[in-house]
């Protein structure tokens, strides 16, 4: 509860509480009530992809510890830098304690899981926007940003599948060092070079692994478009809530480009990424930018507390806080 409050105090400071607040008062009651069903049932949607990732290893998880890990990993993208890129090696710590199998294991499943879902919704918004967006001003700009979003995760994915023998020997070289060190301080004998190249191995056989279980692929890529639908949704019912009525599918188009702003090295991307969001609904929708500011940080005001706060408390009954648990 202390993270989730000290989340939306941050928010409110970054953004202005009172922006935030006569934004949020501008919302009629009943599209305030759903936004905030819609949002849980996003991190419900969530527990989709994980349960499939995670199904290789060792009978893999419930449907209770899914959800868990799933507003788990929601706790971790808000307060991570760089949101799943940094957040993902964190959970994998306690999946791999979980299902009793090697961290290895646990990182590569959730690496595939991370990219199919990403390139799910990417591919989604990039066939919609030929479609819904085409000849509106400034398609020309968004619909080059998703073809080549597309094309990039697609190539950069090949690339790395591809040259994985080299890699692998370049992550051995970095990270000898850093694990020999680090286990030196739990360990009455560090780990030495062989350990780390057999778990860099691990890592590529349970990424190549995925290739003979589409179905959980198909069920990560259905767990990320479901998302994707339910945040649009929300931003669609917060429109709605300040009398702006637009079409739908031109916000499910824009959902997944505000995600660049992971890359700011800010928790839960305070401020850039609702800047990028309500920049893209007014480009896709032509709705008014307070209208679209107003959408955009009411569905973030929302979103940010329920993540750390559900969040939290599921993070405080996962396993493996401990170097020596499970």
């Amino acid at each position: 509860m202390t993270v989730g409050a000290a989340v939306l105090a941050g928010y409110l400071y970054t953004v202005g509480t009172e922006t935030v607040l006569s934004r949020a008062a501008a919302v009629a009651p009943w599209a305030l009530a759903l936004v905030v069903a819609l949002v849980v049932l996003e991190g419900l949607a969530d527990s989709i992809g994980v349960w499939a990732s995670i199904a290789p290893l060792n009978g893999g998880l419930s449907g209770r510890q899914s959800v868990q890990f799933a507003f788990a990993g929601d706790f971790f993208d808000i307060l991570s830098p760089a949101g799943p890129v940094s957040s993902e090696p964190i959970i994998a710590r306690f999946i791999s304690v979980s299902t009793e199998t090697g961290y290895s294991d646990a990182l590569g499943v959730r690496s595939v899981a991370k990219y199919v879902k990403s390139f799910a919704q990417l591919s989604l918004s990039a066939a919609l926007g030929v479609v819904v967006v085409l000849g509106t001003p400034d398609a020309a700009g968004l619909l080059s940003t998703l073809g080549l979003a597309v094309v990039g995760l697609a190539v950069v994915g090949a690339l790395v599948f591809a040259l994985r023998g080299y890699l692998s020997e370049a992550f051995v070289v970095v990270l000898t060092p850093v694990v020999v060190r680090l286990s030196g301080y739990y360990r009455d004998r560090p780990y030495d070079r062989s350990v780390v190249a057999d778990a860099v191995a691990r890592y590529w056989e349970r990424v190549a692994a995925f290739r003979d279980t589409r179905g959980l692929l198909s069920l990560i890529a259905l767990g990320g478009v479901l998302e994707q639908c339910l945040t649009a949704a929300a931003l669609w019912t917060a429109l709605a809530g300040v009398g702006v009525t637009v079409d739908f599918l031109p916000i499910l188009v824009v959902v997944p480009l505000p995600q660049v702003a992971s890359v700011v090295p800010i928790p839960g991307s305070l401020g850039a990424y609702d800047l990028l969001l309500g920049g893209a609904l007014v480009l896709v929708t032509a709705a008014a930018a307070d209208a679209a500011t107003a959408a955009a940080l009411v569905v973030r005001t929302v979103a940010l507390p329920f993540g750390t706060l559900a969040g939290g408390i599921c993070v405080a009954y996962l396993r493996g806080w401990r170097p020596t648990g499970g």
